[in-house]
């Protein structure tokens, strides 16, 4: 299974985010372990390291963090194409619609975020990280 992890998600997992932190460090350890194969996108990474490094107080603990991150975690370029084609999007957040743009391309199975509703209009179906636990432990 192939699923696209919002910028949320893993900002929960790294940040122990609560009461969200629990699913979304599954998650994380899902992909570890190779149960299913976890992307972000290439945008969503440079805005992960900001908030990862504002978060620690540190450059040196951020770069390990995202070094682990991309251990198990793929990184899909955003191109023009999405950018462009986002606008045309019906959904109302730009940057949702360039992650479902970037999705829909790499042919994701899931997105996997708290915002399931500002997803709904797009073409890849979405899902709740609670949802994505239970769906993988069943």
């Amino acid at each position: 299974m192939r699923v696209l992890v919002d910028t949320n998600v893993v900002l929960d997992a790294l940040a122990s985010r609560e009461p969200w932190r629990e699913s979304a460090e599954k998650i994380f350890l899902m992909a570890a372990n190779r149960l299913l194969d976890m992307y972000i996108t290439a945008s969503s990474a440079t805005d992960i390291y900001y908030l990862v490094r504002k978060y620690l107080h540190s450059t040196q603990q951020a770069k390990q963090t995202m070094g682990k991150l991309y251990s198990f975690a793929g990184i899909l370029p955003v191109t023009e194409t999405e950018c462009v084609d986002a606008l045309g999007s019906p959904m109302e957040d730009y940057e949702d619609a360039v992650i479902e743009r970037v999705a829909a391309r790499a042919q994701m199975d899931y997105i996997v975020t708290r915002n399931v509703k500002d997803f709904q209009p797009g073409m890849t179906k979405v899902l709740l990280p609670e949802d994505l636990v239970n769906l993988i432990n069943t």
